[in-house]
């Protein structure tokens, strides 16, 4: 039996000396010829992301099966491993399949051996099989080894490579059709970098581990009872015993020279006797007798073949596997088995009672303070009010990483004080504002007396700024009136800041995808990650007072369970560290580019103070495109506030030359100048209302200390 008996003979359709092979065997007598190459390529062509062009123009080859007196037609050998294998990702990186392709690993005894060659054959875990046993296919075998009928007779490791090369013509695979001896093993393991053995033959499972010991190959072996995965790294340990020093001292040349009966107790010791299951321990008192030989299971081989295929890529990907033994065993799994935990089918007792206003003036502004926005609705300040004030306070407690200088906590605050002077305007309680006004007290960001005094135009704002809220549905792009651009432009300016407005669809798309950009880092980052998922809050799990309800989120079933992956940190990591994730901003860049425009608050310097009034007019705004019929969403890139190029590295240094892009094309696509910030940029929209709107905290009496 030659090579070309388990292996196929390739021939290139574009070829001038393959294209005399290719006729004669399609016109030989009883050949039968399959091509599906015109799906082949259309599926190749489709795969995500696109294969280069070169891979695309490949010749086709013809693979002829002599033991089948068959031709198929199949891609060449780039565009078939990249179609063949798509399916792998990510469970096996491009870069951790290239790595694979670099392994040669052999197999000793090809009945257990055949399903783990298969499993190595599908994931295409190596780069070539060497495969050896002496023995034949029997009926009996079939029950266990992944053969059919028609390989009734051959040769165990010939039945092996045959499946291999119908399945991956283009694996290397070689075939030592008489077995190792004591004398063969040496030349068998030339050039390995890995031996699997399961043989039955304990002389030879010795002589093979002497051997890799000396040659310093790592061994695998499986036994299908329960399981049992069994590992020793000579690559690692080159004096380790063998067999973990379950045989003692013992040779291979010493335990040659035993009896059948005489081996029993040493085989009992390698396959750990007290670990049997009970079927196979009855069983093993009835050979001889009632059964004719030790029984194993299809599926406990099968098993094993996965398992063996998983420690071949830990191996081969330098992951952590030492030397030792598990069991793997699916019976005492199966005996495990347990409801899943449900989610709660609801949030009673979770949401807070509705509110009744209250009655008294003070009370009120303080109310109508906590209504204010912030990033993740951290609500990041604290109020004392007395009967001549309502002060103010930094929380540095409700912060987080984006919010580089507690400049986002200060917009919020700004926020706070315009809604509190709304209040005081309605109560006919407005006074002075004083913004930092003691120095010894830094957590102190804003005090408002308590006055007689009115505003019509702040008071006109109340019912609104009640009313106001997040909508984060996408919308349908309508031109923005030009009353409503005056009116943005002048709610801005009357708390002392500037307003750049986007209308332009290629510059919209343009921020939609900066935008998209930095949502990815975020999900990436570890830090920032924990962050914004520790926003979340689930309805039926969580109180509602602070952080995002879900539902506000108006994702759908699907996009919901969706969310639920994207909590899992693991995930993320990697896809961190594999460099994907491109699609994690999707929803954020195709949400934005439903917008009917994107209006920023831009203020005329960097201090707290400047980013307090930035907040003032991020609600007046807010408020005012609410009144022209617009849904408002406020998008944060991770980059908003960092102004230097140490912030933004000190918020994701593995991607801080990404967010000082992200930063530039930001500033100036809305126009920032050098000495400007943004404090804010609103997403305006048209579309239904919000589902739920935010809950707040009640207003605080006890102010924090700012520390740092």
């Amino acid at each position: 039996m030659h090579d070309n008996d388990y292996t196929a003979t390739l021939l290139d359709e574009e070829s001038p000396t393959d294209a005399p092979q290719i006729a004669a065997i399609r016109e030989g007598v009883g050949v039968r010829c399959h091509d599906e190459l015109v799906a082949q390529r259309a599926a190749l062509g489709a795969l995500v992301p696109a294969p280069h062009p070169s891979v695309l123009r490949e010749s086709a080859r013809w693979a002829y099966y002599p033991w089948r007196r068959a031709v198929v037609r199949i891609l060449g050998p780039t565009g078939y491993r990249l179609l063949r294998l798509d399916r792998n990702r990510n469970k096996i990186t491009d870069e951790e399949q290239r790595r694979l392709a670099e392994l040669q690993v052999g197999i000793v005894g090809l009945s257990v051996g055949h399903a783990v060659a298969l499993a190595l054959t599908l994931e295409s875990s190596v780069g070539a099989i060497r495969l050896a046993d002496f023995d034949v296919l029997e009926l009996s075998n079939l029950n266990r080894v992944p053969a059919t009928v028609f390989d009734l007779g051959l040769n165990k490791a010939i039945a092996a490579a045959r499946r291999i090369a119908e399945i991956d013509p283009y694996l290397q695979v070689s075939v030592w059709r008489d077995g190792v001896t004591a004398e063969t093993v040496g030349a068998f393991l030339e050039g390995l970098d890995l031996v699997i053995e399961e043989c039955d033959s304990l002389d030879v499972k010795v002589a093979v581990r002497e051997e890799a010991r000396r040659r310093r190959l790592p061994v695998l072996m499986e036994t299908s009872d329960r399981g049992l995965i069994d590992v020793e790294r000579y690559d690692l340990e080159p004096d380790r015993a063998l067999f973990h020093g379950l045989l003692g001292e013992r040779d291979g040349a010493e335990l040659s020279r035993l009896s059948a009966r005489d081996k029993i107790p040493h085989i009992l010791r390698i396959l750990g006797a007290a670990d049997l299951s009970t079927r196979m321990v009855a069983s093993l008192v009835e050979v001889g007798s009632t059964i004719s030989t030790w029984p194993q299971l299809g599926g406990d081989v099968l098993l094993g073949g996965a398992s063996v295929a998983a420690a071949v890529r830990r191996i081969g990907l330098g992951r952590p596997l030492p030397s030792g033994r598990v069991r793997i065993d699916l019976d005492e799994r199966l005996d495990d088995v347990r409801a899943p935990l449900t989610e709660p089918g609801g949030h009673a007792g979770l949401e807070p009672p509705a509110e009744t206003p209250p009655t008294d003036g003070r009370a009120a502004v303080a109310r109508a303070a906590c209504l204010a926005p912030s990033g993740g609705n951290a609500q990041p300040w604290r109020m004392v009010t007395t009967p001549d004030e309502l002060r103010l306070y930094l929380d540095p407690d409700r912060t987080t990483a984006m919010d580089v200088r507690y400049r986002g906590s200060h917009v919020a605050i700004g926020a706070a004080l315009f809604n509190a002077r709304v209040a005081a305007a309605t109560q006919g309680l407005l006074g002075r504002v004083d913004l930092f006004g003691d120095v010894t007290t830094p957590a102190l960001v804003a005090t408002m007396a308590f006055g007689s005094g009115t505003d019509p135009v702040l008071a006109h704002r109340f019912d609104g700024m009640i009313r106001r809220g997040t909508n984060r549905r996408a919308g349908s792009p309508r031109p923005l009136p030009v009353a409503a651009r005056e009116a943005l432009a002048g709610a801005a300016r009357a708390e002392g800041v500037r307003l750049t407005i986007v209308t332009e669809r290629s510059a919209i798309d343009s921020a939609a995808m900066v935008f998209a950009a930095a949502e990815r880092i975020r999900f990436l980052d570890p830090r920032l990650h924990a962050e914004m998922i520790g926003e979340l809050r689930w309805p039926g799990v969580d109180r509602l007072e602070t952080g995002i309800d879900v539902r506000s989120l108006e994702l759908d079933d699907a996009d919901l369970s969706a969310l639920r992956v994207l909590c899992r940190a693991d995930a993320m990591d990697a896809l961190a560290a594999w460099g994907l994730g491109q699609s994690l901003g999707a929803a954020s860049r195709d949400r934005i580019r439903s917008s009917s425009a994107l209006v920023a608050v831009v203020v005329n310097g960097t201090e707290p103070a400047d980013f307090v009034r930035g907040g003032s007019a991020v609600e007046s705004v807010w408020i005012t495109a609410e009144d022209h019929g617009m849904a408002v969403q406020p998008i944060s890139p991770v980059f908003l506030y960092g102004l230097e190029q140490d912030e933004l590295a000190a918020l994701a240094p593995a991607y801080k030359a990404e967010l000082a892009v992200g930063s530039g094309t930001w500033r100036e696509l809305f126009q920032v100048g050098g000495s400007e910030a943004l404090a804010l940029v609103l997403r305006l929209s048209h579309c239904a209302s919000a589902s739920v709107r935010s809950r707040r905290r009640p207003p605080t009496t006890d102010p924090p200390v700012l520390t740092s």
